[in-house]
């Protein structure tokens, strides 16, 4: 694995490999060692967009690791403006040993990779957040004894770029994957196209109706409704995903056992009510907790 610019084309065995590192980092971490696995290495982050976790959790892995980072935002020169992306990456490229992009278009990521010389990581775009979900991962095999194989995750909300790379990890690790949203705001074909390309034999549904859906969920899974850049359709998404709320009514047609995630930020009273996301079945902070760890393993992986 040179980058990692989504689950597409990541391995089963590669995917269960991060995740088993991720766990013995994490155990690690909790008994006070931190041993410096990446002394003298350098990570890049390139944000066109803000961020709270994706780089607090990459700072932080450096740290503990024991190597160093640099963050340049929008602010310092958007990519391809002042110079083009080839000519950026192949520049920073002699600066650092790793680099994580989070951009409006998952387009400048492939580029940046064509060119750079050092591993390239997608910390967001458009089009998938795999890092998000190394970290919800990672924390359904904490919580599920025998791991996330055979269990069902239910996503409600927008099939966004989060719920294609969701989908992605649960097929490759043998989970039912069902996305409950409102008509306009499922899967395109195209993705549901190479999800069966690449997860054969993984089960993928498509459900209009949330408590339907979410009574047969393991997993309960929402994120906001607009995400960066459709700010511009906010009213109309709300009134149209109003119905997929994970709120206490919808949360008791789930099975007693399923637990809550969101990948963050959330806006409270839209997509899930603070009685859920506080509530002892959610598991929402410890999930934000994880990308740090699993973003550790990666870093490792990719560099090491």
């Amino acid at each position: 694995m040179k980058h990692f610019l989504g689950l597409t084309d990541v391995s089963a065995e590669e995917l269960t490999h991060l995740l088993e590192d991720a766990a013995r980092l994490k155990a690690d971490a909790q008994r006070g060692s931190r041993p410096p696995l990446l002394a003298g290495r350098v990570l890049g982050m390139i944000f066109e967009k803000p961020s709270l976790r994706t780089r607090a959790s990459f700072e932080a892995a450096m740290a503990h690791l024991g190597g160093a980072s640099i963050f340049l935002s929008a602010s310092d020169g958007p990519i391809g403006q002042r110079e083009s992306v080839a000519d950026f990456a192949r520049t920073l490229s002699h600066y650092v040993d790793t680099v994580v992009l989070r951009t409006f278009k998952h387009s400048t990521i492939e580029e940046f990779a064509r060119h750079a010389s050092v591993p390239v990581i997608n910390g967001l775009s458009e089009l998938c957040h795999p890092c998000q979900v190394l970290g919800d991962l990672l924390t359904i095999q904490e919580h599920f004894e025998g791991g996330i194989r055979g269990k069902t995750l239910v996503f409600v909300g927008d099939g966004n770029n989060v719920a294609r790379s969701l989908a992605l990890g649960c097929g490759k690790l043998g989970a039912r994957f069902i996305l409950s949203a409102p008509e306009g705001y499922r899967f395109d074909a195209g993705f549901a196209q190479r999800f069966q390309r690449v997860c054969p034999k993984a089960e993928l549904i498509q459900d209009g109706i949330p408590s339907q859906a979410v009574s047969q969920a393991d997993i309960l899974y929402t994120d906001v409704w607009t995400s960066m850049g459709q700010e511009s359709e906010s009213e109309q998404r709300r009134a149209q995903f109003a119905p997929f709320q994970v709120n206490a009514q919808l949360l008791a047609q789930a099975p007693s056992h399923a637990r809550v995630m969101h990948c963050l930020p959330a806006h409270r009273g839209e997509e899930i009510t603070g009685e859920v996301m506080d509530g002892p079945r959610s598991i929402v902070f410890e999930q934000a907790g994880n990308r740090m760890h699993a973003q550790k393993a990666l870093l490792k992986r990719l560099m090491a």
